[in-house]
């Protein structure tokens, strides 16, 4: 059993061991400067544009520093802590809070994570320790106010690059799109689409930076990605080579799309939620002409005016022409009818305070909405559009978009894990035939150790898979947990992963289990650092043996995967 500790006594415990080495460098720092200023009579700084933080306890930066800084806080910090470092599924970061904490206490939590989700930034390779450096100081500085983008920025950065009368009418290629998948290539900025049948990369694709999440069209045909940076790529699965036919930029900061698919507005329109500005859009589904923004600036569900209450997940509903999104930091949940967008109706439910990520249940009426840092997993009806439960769990849930399966004693149920412990949740979600299971937490199992961003099942498995690539401990963070459904009591079998990559130096975090559209295999990303080997690694999902291996150079930092038909079809 892992030993259980606190991120207060890890830092001092670290900060301890390193605190003698840390002030021989602070010393021969201090000495060099000395004998610079004394050779020149001058600063050596006196030269170097400083950057001026309103606040005169703020640690020194240089200008670039602080733009560099910025940079990094977009890529790896600001999707759990927020663009103006508020917090949600992270701890808040503003300048009253990381003055007090000081430099070197967060040099040290930077540097080696914790078991509660905090990534390991400096021992994974992600970040040297001079950039462990710089972003200590950079989070004491005053957070930057990005600047907002409206109608005319998204109008101008809309492009249509195949119009749509030029578009096949039919598909044009002989890939089984049913069993294609699209992989987020994420430092690189590309997705790579890869034939789930011949294992081989069909073609790599431009996109935004650190594509968040690929979503299918309800035909099947259009493949919607959208980058951390608010890219979004529509791209045509028919062509004879399949590419972008359509882009645009929806904000500063994203993280979310999906498109239509009550019946009768199938493609029609699609929606795509911005961290930053904090709004959404509704296009056009076939060009991504923008056609409304909606701001989700407003109250919380304490009755606290928020300015920063993100879109997270959106689904789209099967019962209602509506669009199922949370604004993050509002703990609210709007039902946005699509039907009339000159008259257009959102219903708001109060659920709880920092939702974040969520998917359906085996029927595809109920939306399983984790509210990460309250703990909870809000059960919203699309049918009848109202919340049914508030339902406590474990430490920070982080399900993706969760696991459908029948428990052998309680029924049907819906799993999803934590990033700040060990466990996994299951909820019963069967009100008519198991009434009394339903709703509640009926199982709660132990899995290797916190840091678990998915867990994953298919209707033709008799396994559950769950990651934890967050795990500070790579022995955790390199393998994955593996239940038999039909004996979930029973705790789980670790498969290692990384080892069958057979990749040499990096972090090789696994993350993401993803089913073929038969359901007979798991894909698992093997995520390293963007100048380091990456490989997917599939595995047979009845004999839990390797099956096979994708290496390629262009398989630059691989992270989330999705198969065409399981997307499509919601399928999980």
């Amino acid at each position: 059993m892992m030993k259980k500790f606190t991120i207060s006594t890890l830092a001092l415990a670290v900060a301890g061991m390193f605190s003698t080495a840390y002030a021989a460098d602070t010393d021969k720092h201090s000495d060099k400067m000395e004998n610079a200023y004394q050779q020149t009579g001058t600063s050596p700084m006196g030269d170097v544009p400083m950057h001026q933080d309103i606040n005169p306890k703020a640690p020194p930066m240089t200008a670039a520093e602080f733009e560099k800084g910025k940079q990094i806080f977009f890529q790896r910090c600001a999707g759990c802590h927020g663009v103006l470092r508020k917090g949600a599924t992270g701890k808040p970061l503003t300048p009253d809070i990381t003055l007090a904490k000081g430099s070197e206490y967060l040099k040290v939590f930077i540097k080696y994570g914790s078991p509660a989700g905090m990534p390991n930034w400096g021992t994974s390779g992600e970040l040297n320790d001079d950039e462990v450096d710089l972003m200590a100081r950079y989070v004491q500085q005053a957070p930057p106010a990005p600047p907002e983008f409206g109608m005319k920025e998204m109008e101008s950065s809309w492009k249509v690059n195949v119009p749509v009368d030029k578009r096949p009418t039919k598909q044009m290629n002989k890939l089984n799109l049913s069993n294609l998948f699209s992989v987020t290539l994420r430092d690189a900025g590309q997705i790579a689409l890869i034939d789930g049948d011949s294992k081989k990369i069909v073609k790599i694709l431009k996109t935004g930076y650190a594509v968040h999440i690929s979503r299918m069209s309800a035909s099947g045909r259009y493949l919607f990605v959208i980058g951390r940076d608010a890219r979004l790529n529509l791209i045509d699965l028919w062509m004879a080579e399949p590419d972008t036919v359509a882009e645009i930029k929806i904000g500063l900061e994203a993280r979310s799309v999906e498109t239509s698919k009550f019946k009768g507005y199938e493609d029609k329109y699609a929606i795509a939620g911005s961290y930053w500005p904090p709004q959404y859009v509704i296009m056009d589904g076939d060009t991504l002409k923008p056609r409304k923004i909606i701001s989700t600036r407003g109250m919380t569900v304490d009755g606290d005016y928020h300015p920063e209450p993100r879109v997270a997940a959106i689904v789209s509903s099967h019962y209602h022409p509506e669009f199922v999104l949370n604004a993050k930091e509002t703990g609210m949940v709007n039902m946005v009818d699509y039907s009339d967008l000159n008259n257009m109706k959102v219903t708001t439910i109060n659920a709880a305070r920092f939702l974040h990520d969520g998917g359906f249940d085996s029927t595809g009426r109920y939306f399983m909405d984790a509210a990460n840092a309250s703990n909870k997993i809000a059960v919203i009806d699309t049918k009848e559009d109202k919340l049914v439960k508030l339902i406590e769990v474990g430490k920070t849930p982080h399900p993706g978009r969760g696991a459908n399966f029948v428990d052998p004693k309680f029924g049907p149920v819906w799993a999803t894990t934590h990033l700040g412990d060990a466990t996994i949740s299951l909820i019963g979600t069967d009100p008519v035939k198991h009434k009394q299971n339903a709703w509640k937490v009926v199982r709660t199992l132990q899995q290797q150790g916190g840091g678990s961003l998915f867990i994953k099942t298919n209707p033709k498995s008799k396994n559950l898979w769950v990651d934890a690539p967050l795990n500070p401990d790579p022995k955790i963070s390199q393998s994955v947990a593996v239940f038999d459904i039909g004996h979930i009591e029973k705790g789980f079998q670790v498969l290692p992963i990384a080892e069958w990559a057979g990749l040499g130096e990096g972090a090789k975090r696994v993350v993401e289990p993803e089913y073929n559209k038969a359901g007979d295999e798991v894909w698992f990303s093997v995520w390293s650092a963007k100048d380091k080997e990456s490989a997917l690694v599939i595995v047979d999902d009845k004999t839990r043996k390797l099956k096979a291996v994708i290496k390629d150079k262009r398989l630059i930092t691989p992270t989330g995967k999705f198969n065409v038909n399981n997307t499509q079809h919601d399928i999980y």
